[in-house]
């Protein structure tokens, strides 16, 4: 099976607010559209991946991630992220209705393509399946089968609220990089450990991180 990836991003001036503790306000834009960067790459290099829309209305994000092949979707109507990838899977769809679709966290930098293969391929098993985060409080990816609505709840509590909406929980060992999302810097220090893409290390080497 052949999947479209949607992968939401904020304007960059808003993003990872809470790796304050890590990086400068004047950092943390760049670091945010370098974990997109290695997050879109990868997602593109996967197998199973037939393509990537990214929904932002960030105008330098869009130009740098179209640059990398990903289909760039206005953010509409601006009421969220649910709101954002309801839209984008809808633009989607209309291309192509028979498409299996996937909702995909952009903030994934030490993302592998075959351990995204891996998690894909047991998606495929079920009408809609979402994978935990590292944390196993939040949600990386939410995917459905063609004909299935995404239906997403990402935000506080994702993976109790996916699961309460009938979503089956993805259990798969060896696929940290497709569960490990950045929010802080001790987030940020677990991606650096699993090995992040090119453009997250050359930014993380700004950085002043605790503990490094």
């Amino acid at each position: 099976m052949q999947w479209s990836l949607v992968i939401p991003l904020k304007p960059l001036a808003l993003a990872k607010s809470r790796l304050a503790d890590t990086a400068a306000d004047g950092l943390r834009p760049g670091l945010a559209l370098a974990f997109a960067q290695d997050t879109v790459a990868a997602a593109l290099a996967c197998p199973a991946v037939r393509d990537v829309a990214v929904v932002t209305d960030d105008a330098l994000a869009g130009r740098e991630l179209a640059a990398l092949g990903a289909r760039i979707v206005p953010d509409q109507p601006s009421s969220g992220l649910n709101a954002a990838l309801t839209h984008a899977a809808a633009v989607v769809r209309a291309t192509r209705p028979d498409s299996a679709l996937a909702a995909l966290n952009a903030d994934l930098p030490a993302l592998r393509p075959l351990e995204l293969a891996r998690v894909l391929d047991a998606a495929e098993e079920f009408p809609r399946a979402f994978l935990p985060d590292a944390a196993a409080i939040g949600t990386t990816l939410l995917a459905v089968a063609p004909g299935h609505e995404l239906l997403p709840a990402f935000g506080t509590d994702s993976r109790a609220r996916h699961r309460a909406s009938g979503a089956a929980e993805l259990r798969l060992d060896t696929v940290d990089s497709v569960r490990q999302d950045v929010d802080t810097g001790e987030d940020l220090r677990a991606a650096l450990a699993l090995g992040v893409g090119p453009r997250t290390a050359a930014a993380a080497t700004r950085l002043l991180i605790p503990g490094q």
